[in-house]
């Protein structure tokens, strides 16, 4: 069986679309199946309406300890040097290079802290 987050994903849709579209809280593999091999009309207009700026879903890997977990980007997130788990500390990253300051953003993910070095 399959959650209805996973079908979103596989089908890469947001989980809203999914919901709205009463897809059920599981399905099996052939009913998945079904539904990629033969798109219903308002998923064939989904993936024709998408303009490929801003991906459905990104994968958050913590270049620490390899804990990864799949989300939807958000707008407000820059593009990160690093990720790493709630529970690792700065101290187990390498050091931003010469002339870089390290800034550190919160509330990535589930459990995700990213680390953006920049020019100051």
């Amino acid at each position: 069986m399959t959650t209805r987050r996973m079908a979103a994903l596989r089908l890469d849709i947001p989980l809203e679309m999914a919901q709205r579209h009463d897809l059920p809280s599981r399905l099996t593999e052939a009913e998945l199946a079904e539904i990629e091999n033969n798109p219903p009309d308002w998923l064939v207009q989904s993936r024709a309406n998408r303009t490929g700026k801003k991906p459905v879903w990104v994968e958050l890997r913590c270049d620490v300890c390899g804990f990864s977990e799949a989300a939807r980007p958000k707008k407000w997130w820059p593009a990160f040097t690093y990720l790493t788990c709630d529970d690792h500390g700065a101290d187990e990253l390498p050091e931003p290079a010469a002339g870089l300051s390290r800034t550190e953003v919160d509330g990535v993910g589930t459990r995700f802290i990213g680390i953006v070095d920049e020019t100051p």
